[in-house]
């Protein structure tokens, strides 16, 4: 793939996102930052939680992993449309109704003082941690598959790519994400049904030959019933229940796009309908991860492994880049940024939100003094995912047989 195409797509990316954020962020003042002043038309917040919700570490991981464990994952998600009712009938009313700029303020009126420093600090503990981490792997893709060739180092990618994030919410915050994820999420669905597409051109199927090779090729098998199965049905729908409770509802990060709502009808109907498009795309990424395999086996394709074990997480970067076109390779690579900075650049806003809202206590301050506490937090918080994404990247060097960074990933999320 050509780096300088590479690197021109993705300038005129980046650059539409600036052009949005310019043009969402005029006169805008810490309300607008936190909760875009409750103005935010639903279906928009609907649309971009999808980008957010699925992170680059979904967007490979989820086709991939259909080797081992085929559509069971689908069950999970379904799980999901449980919680998120939850979510949209007991929680969303609780919120709406204290009228609340971070989550956690809760948590002071009905369990004490230290309840709600300690959910706000283990929040901007995870967050961290987690948004660094998913930073980490987009920022490895594209070290890969463009600034290595052009002769950039990795701590300079990761630079570009925090700097981006910062320059198009400083001044918005929430507000202009609502907008920019719209947009992210609109290219990370392009490059799943591009992706779809092309391997259904490649091999010359029709849409319905794809439907029934997918659907007999023995990695669609959704239902998993053997009780000692760790697949099995009930099992992985009650955790998708509370995975989404949790991980949503419990989650200023996904929680803030969803207060930005006019009213709590509005807030209702978005996490609703919200779900329920999050069930049919996360469905094509498996049939895609059926595809990729399909793929594979018809062209000979020695898939990336080690010892004999496949590298589930390299196969879709592999074939995007080494053996689909080069406008899928481009897709791909659009696709893997859009669903890393829509879940990345809210993360960023809301780590700035519960640190002066729970931390600093900004609600107490007058407004001059309030958009200077914002500024330094957000470009503090930037700095920081720098820092931790850097060590990232000096643990995976240091360590390159062992997973020390999926472990401190999964230690992080304890903290839930």
């Amino acid at each position: 793939m050509n780096a300088y195409l590479v690197l021109t797509v993705i300038i005129l990316y980046f650059a539409v996102l600036l052009v949005i954020a310019y043009f969402t962020s005029r006169e805008t003042d810490t309300n607008a930052f936190f909760i875009a002043n409750k103005q935010s038309p639903w279906y928009l917040v609907a649309f971009g939680m999808i980008g957010a919700s699925l992170s680059g570490v979904t967007f490979i991981s989820i086709p991939g992993a259909v080797l081992n464990t085929q559509f069971s994952y689908f069950q999970v998600v379904l799980g999901y449309l449980l919680g998120y009712l939850a979510i949209a009938t007991i929680l969303l009313p609780l919120y709406y109704r204290l009228n609340l700029i971070s989550i956690y303020t809760y948590l002071e009126s009905r369990f004490g003082f230290w309840s709600y420093k300690t959910g706000a600090f283990f929040f901007l503990l995870s967050r961290t941690v987690g948004a660094a981490f998913r930073l980490f792997l987009a920022a490895m893709v594209l070290q890969v598959g463009l600034f290595t060739p052009l002769g950039i180092p990795f701590w300079v990618t990761t630079v570009i790519s925090i700097l981006l994030i910062w320059i198009y919410t400083y001044q918005g915050g929430i507000q202009t994400i609502v907008w920019t994820d719209t947009f992210q999420t609109t290219f990370l669905l392009l490059a799943l049904v591009s992706s779809v597409y092309l391997i259904k051109d490649s091999l010359d199927w029709s849409w319905g030959e794809l439907v029934r090779e997918v659907s007999t090729s023995g990695y669609a098998k959704i239902w998993f019933w053997e009780w000692q199965g760790p697949n099995n049905f009930f099992k992985q729908f009650l955790s998708g229940a509370f995975i989404a409770i949790v991980m949503t509802g419990l989650d200023q990060d996904m929680m803030q796009k969803n207060l930005t709502c006019r009213n709590l009808r509005d807030a209702q109907k978005n996490m609703l309908w919200f779900s329920l498009v999050l069930v049919v795309v996360n469905f094509i990424f498996l049939s895609l991860g059926a595809l990729l395999y399909l793929y594979s086996h018809e062209m000979a394709v020695a898939l990336p492994a080690r010892e004999g074990v496949v590298l589930t997480d390299r196969v879709y970067p592999y074939l995007a880049f080494n053996h689909f076109s080069v406008f899928a390779g481009v897709a791909f690579l659009l696709g893997i940024i859009a669903a890393t900075y829509a879940s990345a650049d809210s993360a960023l806003t809301s780590l700035t939100t519960s640190f002066c809202v729970d931390i600093l206590n900004i609600n107490r301050e007058e407004e001059a003094r309030r958009r200077r506490m914002v500024r330094r937090a957000h470009l503090g918080f930037s700095g920081l995912l720098v820092v931790v994404i850097l060590l990232f990247n000096e643990l995976n060097r240091a360590y390159p047989e062992s997973n020390v960074i999926g472990n401190l990933f999964t230690a992080a999320g304890y903290t839930y």
